[in-house]
């Protein structure tokens, strides 16, 4: 992290978090995601996530992961500054990056009592469900807050600069 953000101590690496796993209470609720541009949306879910555990676990996408599933073009903000407005929210007890295109190793080495996805992801097709479920966890897909999206967010932006730049 960058000298001019402070240090938190919610981001942690895997082996720091199973390090002290015995300090975070139980249920362990883990969710994952890119967070990029950090909107209404991904605050609407962490918190409801948050409501179905102790301690809330979130998984966060690496710059080169978020390259290889989105394009060359994301992220739009960095890992550094995504972990810190992460960390900012009450709601997130602990961040931990992952560099794979799916969180499933974190999930097996964490084993969350809940596994928390939006809505947009069908519960057979969340990556660690079964599992979870395997061992007696449960997995949820939370309704997203309509209309909230870092893609639409994204597309206001871009459409708003071509109307000032091209009356």
């Amino acid at each position: 992290m960058s000298s001019h953000l402070l240090v938190d101590t919610k981001i942690q690496t895997l082996q720091q978090f199973l390090d002290d796993t015995d300090t975070y209470p139980a249920p362990i609720v883990f969710t994952n995601g890119c967070f990029d541009l950090l909107h209404a949306g991904h605050v609407n879910l962490l918190r409801r996530a948050k409501n179905h555990g102790k301690t809330l676990v979130v998984g966060l996408n690496s710059d080169a992961s978020i390259r290889g599933l989105k394009g060359a073009t994301r992220p739009i903000t960095s890992l550094e500054q995504r972990a810190y407005v992460l960390s900012g929210l009450e709601c997130v007890d602990v961040i931990i990056t992952f560099e794979e295109d799916t969180p499933l190793n974190l999930i097996l080495a964490i084993r969350p009592h809940v596994l928390i996805k939006g809505g947009d992801w069908p519960k057979d097709r969340i990556v660690g469900a079964s599992e979870v479920e395997a061992w007696g966890g449960q997995v949820l897909s939370l309704e997203l807050l309509p209309g909230y999206s870092t893609t639409s967010i994204v597309e206001r932006i871009l459409h708003q600069a071509a109307r000032t730049a091209f009356p």
